[in-house]
């Protein structure tokens, strides 16, 4: 019979390496499984190199048996989130494990017990680490490979989680689309392209001034997204290690603002899949894994982007003006996507709730192909 499951806390380098590989083995046989490059993974759940945990505390734990990784969960509580005095809630995160009920139990429970040690009623997730980042456990659209910065879960997590007495807080989706050949209606694209008012400005990012341009878009996005569940601005400490992260795969081309009256009032951000690029370079770039990366983004290109960051200003949200600004930015840049060769598109991530923006998807044409789910659970 298999042994008791232990659940250590992750402390040295070499701890940290089992944890961000542990998820590699465990999905092995997926075909859609993209291992993320090992390198930024380091990074990310680094202290000394992600700005999130300076306003953050966060710990993260191995489950071992017998000798062997068969887990992994962290649990942070982020202070610039916003917290219900009467129901304060931290967060649950990265969690992968082999199909065992003990394992996905002895796992949340550390969780949790660190979680109510600090004071928190509430346990809600994954979140990989935060709002602003990879958020929700894939439980529809295993059958195809996860976008840049998007997670890839086994079907059966769902259930286990569900099992530790968690329930759907909230959906969030990922809508695709053909960059050319879209369903939009002609009468509302024509209309869109003809009803620009003289005051708006579309234009692309500019490289020579990325850090201003960066605050702009960080400016932005906060303004236009600060009524959002569970909405948490972005410190500008986390906005410049963003940028400086994406700047090697930011194209100016695919990146554009709308400005009224030289105010800037809406941004989109477009990214190329890097995970198409990095697929079955199991997260190494050594020793050819740089060769063959750079081929594949500049010689091959790859065929796919994402669309991650999307808004307007609250000032004009509300305006005839400000609500054709999306299409606008979007019927743009797709412009720009087609010259570069790209095919299709993603949309994420977007709350089941948020019918606007899910408006704006599928009059261009896309449909939801994936679905996240956070959870929540009441601490007792």
């Amino acid at each position: 019979m298999a042994g008791a499951v232990t659940v250590l806390p992750v402390r040295s380098k070499a701890e940290l390496d089992r944890f961000i590989r542990l998820p590699n083995r465990l999905n092995a046989g997926d075909p859609n499984y993209v291992a993320p490059l090992l390198m930024e993974r380091r990074e990310a759940l680094s202290a000394k190199h992600n700005p999130f945990f300076a306003h953050a505390d966060v710990e993260m734990w191995l489950a071992v048996r017998d000798g062997r990784d068969v887990g992994r969960i962290s649990a942070q509580i982020d202070h610039l989130a916003p917290r219900d005095p009467k129901r304060p809630a931290g967060a649950f995160g990265l969690i992968a494990g082999e199909d065992d009920p003990a394992v996905f139990s002895a796992l949340f429970e550390t969780a949790e017990t660190w979680l109510k040690s600090r004071g928190m009623a509430v346990a809600i997730g994954p979140l990989n680490l935060s709002v602003n980042e990879e958020v929700g456990l894939l439980v529809d659209g295993f059958d195809t490979p996860p976008m840049v910065m998007m997670g890839h879960d086994p079907p059966y997590a769902g259930g286990r989680i569900e099992e530790q007495g968690y329930a759907k807080t909230k959906d969030v989706y990922a809508y695709l689309a053909p960059v050319t050949g879209h369903s939009m209606s002609p009468a509302l694209l024509k209309r869109v392209q003809r009803d620009r008012s003289p005051d708006v400005k579309l234009r692309m990012l500019d490289m020579s001034r990325y850090g201003a341009e960066v605050a702009k878009l960080t400016e932005i996005l906060n303004d236009a997204w600060r009524d959002n569940w569970g909405f948490t601005p972005t410190t500008e400490a986390e906005t410049k290690h963003l940028a400086e992260a994406m700047r090697p795969v930011v194209d100016p081309r695919l990146v554009w603002f709308a400005e009224i009256k030289g105010d800037p009032a809406a941004v989109l951000v477009l990214l190329p899949n890097l995970n198409e690029a990095i697929a079955g370079l199991k997260g190494k770039l050594l020793p050819f894994g740089w060769a063959k990366l750079l081929w594949r983004l500049k010689v091959a290109r790859v065929k796919s982007l994402r669309l991650p960051l999307m808004g307007v200003k609250r000032e004009y949200a509300g305006s005839m003006t400000g609500k054709r600004l999306p299409f606008q930015l979007i019927a743009a840049a797709a412009v720009e996507c087609a010259k570069l060769g790209y095919e299709r598109c993603e949309y994420s991530w977007i709350l089941e709730d948020n019918m606007p923006m899910r408006a704006i998807c599928e009059a261009w044409g896309a449909h939801i192909y994936k679905t996240y789910r956070i959870y929540e659970k009441a601490l007792a």
